[in-house]
């Protein structure tokens, strides 16, 4: 097997030092399995709880004062590039949801309701989680790597929880009300507490990493019970390492419990995953992108905890209101290759509401999870944990394995070793996988034919590709941050689209050089009106670097998008000095 993986690594790196490059292109045309258009469609069906029809939202608390109306006041989305966090003075973290409130989920396209029960069975009886005693780690293995005792015990698990649909629709350990857990969370099901029609939205902030680790932590407990095998752990999909850049076999056999039909049966193995959706067609150059896209979201763009771990959300903020490299990157590539693009939402894997309902959702953020792990691991100058109480605070409601209602905090769950699992030890190629230095520097006059200036080009929607001329703050290689500002999307589309910087030869379909700065990607979900906003920020340390600046005082910022450019509307952009990194 060592010599399987040197052999291969020897292979990726002779491709990248040797490769045929074509004449340059700027064609701004999707990749081909990015074009899937999905038609609007109305439907109705209630998602109310089991009491049948939705209980009445509650009203705001009394004395509370809506800071939605606050925020407006001070520049909306956090001020510039949302370097700043929200002031403190009213600040609160997001309270578990009133269960006994769930409403109806909304359907991303339309705004009507979903056709799907979302809501979780009520109960009365909530008890605060507390840490248990670890006596043995629970060790969760790489997909591709089980065997095959420990597959039949996955079967088997996946096959009663399934069977608890049949027995008793209303369990909360069944396989149905768990994969409603995710759309009940993400497609507005729950309001805040105290804000009535103010979703809870678990995606797109700095609640990502520890709502997802707290929900396979329970998902994984009740399996174990159900098997009666307290150590049983779910296996990740080991996309970031070329062994693993396919949908695990084990999720592939049809007359297996974890297979699902609503994929994309084009991705099927041996189909390779392309992380960075760059339209590759040759195996390698994915590959090799897919390296440059792993290395790029957990280290080269990184410039602030709030860069890696997404934006503060706090209670009365409106939803989503930034994503981390991470969770706009590798999450979103896997979520849409699974997806079935024949489908009208791409159900299940390439829409949230459904998502829940393949069984390899949960080894996809298993890896997503393994993820946060490694990069607090990570020794860069980038501080690893954030200390806002708001965020430390934040909480979550599950039901366990014993059918208990159990309120969760994230302060609980960041060591996941003091939940008592760790992962597989797997080989991380991408972690050494900086870009080459280019042999030559690109001289600014020759690539900035064809450039704009930013002045009077923005608000810009993303229609084609792209060239920007964005002035930097000093000369030479400095600190600074590249700033898109005020993005607008329509959230009920697949977005993406990448960033690159004084890139000469225009092959878009290549991620695995320096000029590759980094990614905006975003899964379909709802909001209230349909429209996302955010910033993105891109350290350019290493890039400046790689790519020799030298003198130069201004810098050639190509966009290029790769999904719906049409619906992505970019309010600014400009170069920033390095804030102080800090938690």
């Amino acid at each position: 097997m060592a010599s399987l993986q040197s052999s291969y690594t020897a292979a990726v790196t002779n491709y990248r030092r040797h490769r045929h490059r074509p004449p340059p292109s700027l064609s701004s045309k999707p990749s081909h399995f990015l074009t899937q258009t999905t038609p609007t469609h109305r439907f109705h069906v209630s998602c109310n709880n089991n009491n049948g029809g939705a209980n009445p939202k509650p009203s705001p608390e009394s004395g509370r004062v809506d800071r939605r109306n606050m925020l407006i006041g001070l520049g909306g989305l956090y001020g510039a590039a949302n370097l700043i966090p929200d002031p403190k003075a009213l600040a609160d973290p997001i309270q578990a949801p009133e269960f006994k409130s769930c409403s109806e989920a909304r359907d991303v396209q339309s705004g009507d309701v979903l056709d799907v029960n979302c809501c979780p069975p009520p109960s009365e009886n909530i008890v605060d989680f507390k840490l248990p005693p670890v006596h043995r780690m629970r060790v969760r293995p790489a997909a591709h790597k089980v065997t095959k005792e420990y597959l039949a015990k996955f079967e088997e698990a996946i096959r009663r929880m399934k069977a608890l649909d049949k027995d008793d629709p209303t369990d909360p350990r069944g396989f149905m009300q768990q994969a409603n857990i995710h759309c009940a969370y993400c497609n507005g099901a729950h309001d805040q507490v105290g804000f009535k029609d103010l979703d809870i939205q678990v995606h797109n902030s700095w609640l990502f990493f520890p709502f997802h680790r707290w929900y396979l932590y329970f998902y994984e407990k009740i399996l174990g019970k159900l098997i009666d095998d307290p150590t049983f752990v779910l296996p990740f999909w080991n996309w970031d390492n070329p062994k693993g850049m396919q949908m695990p076999r084990i999720f592939d056999n049809p007359r297996s419990p974890l297979f699902n039909t609503n994929r994309n049966q084009d991705n099927r193995p041996p189909a390779m995953i392309d992380l960075g959706f760059s339209g590759a067609t040759e195996d390698l150059q994915k590959v090799v992108n897919n390296l440059s896209s792993m290395y790029s979201e957990m280290i080269r763009s990184v410039n602030s905890t709030i860069d890696f771990m997404g934006q503060p959300y706090r209670a009365g903020n409106s939803p989503s209101p930034g994503m981390g490299s991470s969770e706009r990157g590798s999450h979103i590539a896997a979520h849409v290759f699974v997806g079935n693009p024949k489908n009208r939402y791409m159900e299940d894997m390439g829409n949230f509401y459904s998502a829940g309902r393949d069984t390899l959702f949960y080894s996809h953020h298993a890896n997503v999870d393994r993820m946060w792990s490694i990069w607090k691991t990570l020794k860069t100058d980038v501080p690893k944990d954030l200390t806002d109480p708001d965020y430390l605070n934040a909480s979550f409601l599950f039901y366990d394995e014993n059918k208990q209602l159990v309120r969760v905090k994230v302060r609980d769950c960041l060591d996941h070793r003091r939940l008592g699992y760790e992962f597989e030890p797997v080989d991380t190629p991408w972690l050494n996988y900086r870009p080459a230095k280019k042999a030559a520097r690109a001289k600014i006059k020759d690539i900035s034919s064809g450039a704009q200036k930013a002045d009077g080009l923005f608000p810009l929607t993303l229609k084609k590709v792209t060239r920007v001329l964005v002035p930097k703050t000093a000369k030479g290689k400095a600190d600074e941050v590249l700033v898109l500002e005020n993005i607008e999307t329509d959230t009920t589309k697949f977005i993406k689209f990448d960033v690159f910087v004084n890139d000469e030869d225009d092959k878009t379909e290549e991620l695995d050089k320096a000029e590759y700065a980094g990614t905006f990607a975003q899964v379909p979900h709802k909001t209230k009106d349909k429209k996302g906003k955010s910033n993105i920020t891109l350290r350019l340390t290493e890039l400046y670097e790689d790519i020799d600046v030298d003198d130069d005082d201004t810098i050639v910022v190509t966009l290029i998008p790769r999904s719906n450019g049409d619906d992505v509307t970019i309010g600014g952009i400009k170069i920033i000095p390095s804030p102080p990194r800090s938690g």
